[in-house]
C-alpha cells in the first residue's frame, strides 16, 4: 500500500521518492516530497505536460533546441520529446537524487528520458545559470534555445527556496533573454488558477506575454475542476 523508494538529503532538505497505492482509484500513485512538502505527483500532470505542449506550439521552425527548468517526475521533460519538431533537449535540476531516480528507472517513466538520445540530465542550480554569463552548457557558453520552459517554483510567488529569489522580477525574467532565440518563448507553470499580475511581470521583460488556463479533474474530489496555469512570453523576434 505504500513504499518509500528512495529517501535522501539534499542542499535543501531531505527529498524522498514514494509509491501509494490509492484503492478508490485502483492505482499507484508516485509522489516527490521535499520534507513534509509535496512537490508533485503523477496523479496530477496535465498542468506539466501542458507547460511543454503550449510552450513548443508558440514556437515555428523545426529542428528545436528546448531547455527544461526542473526535473521532477520527468512530465514536462517528456511531453517536449513527444513534439518531431524538438532536436535537443536540455533538462535542469537542482538535485541530483532527482536525476538518479531516472537513471536508475525508479520513476513511473522508468530511464525513458535517461536513454533518449535527444536529452541531456544535467545537475545544476537553474537560476544560478540564468543569472550567469556562461548560461547553461558548459561546452557552448550562451548558448541560445527556441523555448526555456521552468517548472521548478509552485508559483512566481510561492517559492520553493530562496534561490529563485530575484529571478521573478522584469529584470531576472529580462536577463533570460540572453539565451532565447529571437522568437522563442519562455514559459513558467504555476499551481494556481492564472493571475493578471504575474502575467502583468512578464510583459514587463518580454515583447508578448499571455496566461494559459489548465483546467482538469481532480478524481480525488468527485472529479471537481481544478485549475492551474502556464505562462508565456515570447522575445522578440528581431
Amino acid at each position: 500500500m505504500f513504499e518509500e523508494l528512495d529517501y535522501a538529503p539534499t542542499p535543501i532538505g531531505a527529498i524522498s521518492l514514494r509509491r501509494r497505492h490509492i484503492l478508490a482509484l485502483k492505482t499507484d500513485v508516485f509522489e516527490i516530497l521535499l520534507g513534509e512538502e509535496h512537490l508533485m505527483s503523477s496523479l496530477f500532470t496535465a498542468s506539466e505536460i501542458a507547460l511543454a505542449d503550449k510552450g513548443l506550439a508558440a514556437v515555428t521552425g523545426g529542428e528545436l533546441d528546448v531547455l527544461v527548468g526542473g526535473l521532477g517526475l520527468g512530465y514536462t521533460a517528456r511531453a517536449a520529446l513527444a513534439h518531431e519538431t524538438v532536436a535537443d533537449l536540455t533538462v535542469v535540476d537542482l538535485l541530483e537524487p532527482v536525476i538518479r531516480w531516472h537513471r536508475e528507472g525508479l520513476v513511473p517513466m522508468k530511464t525513458e528520458l535517461a536513454d533518449d538520445p535527444r536529452c541531456r540530465l544535467v545537475q545544476g542550480d537553474f537560476f544560478a545559470m540564468a543569472a550567469s554569463q556562461a548560461g547553461f552548457d558548459t561546452d557552448r557558453p550562451a548558448r541560445c534555445y527556441d523555448a526555456i520552459l521552468i517548472d521548478i517554483d509552485h508559483t512566481p510567488e510561492r517559492l520553493l527556496h530562496g534561490g529563485s529569489q530575484g529571478f521573478y522580477t522584469p529584470e531576472g525574467l529580462r536577463a533570460l533573454q540572453r539565451f532565447v532565440k529571437p522568437g522563442g518563448v519562455v514559459g513558467l507553470w504555476s499551481d494556481e488558477a492564472p493571475d493578471e499580475a504575474i502575467t502583468a511581470l512578464l510583459g514587463k521583460a518580454y515583447d508578448e506575454a499571455w496566461a494559459e488556463p489548465v483546467v482538469f479533474e481532480n478524481p480525488l474530489q468527485d472529479g471537481r475542476p481544478f485549475t492551474q496555469a502556464v505562462y508565456l512570453g515570447r522575445k522578440a523576434r528581431s
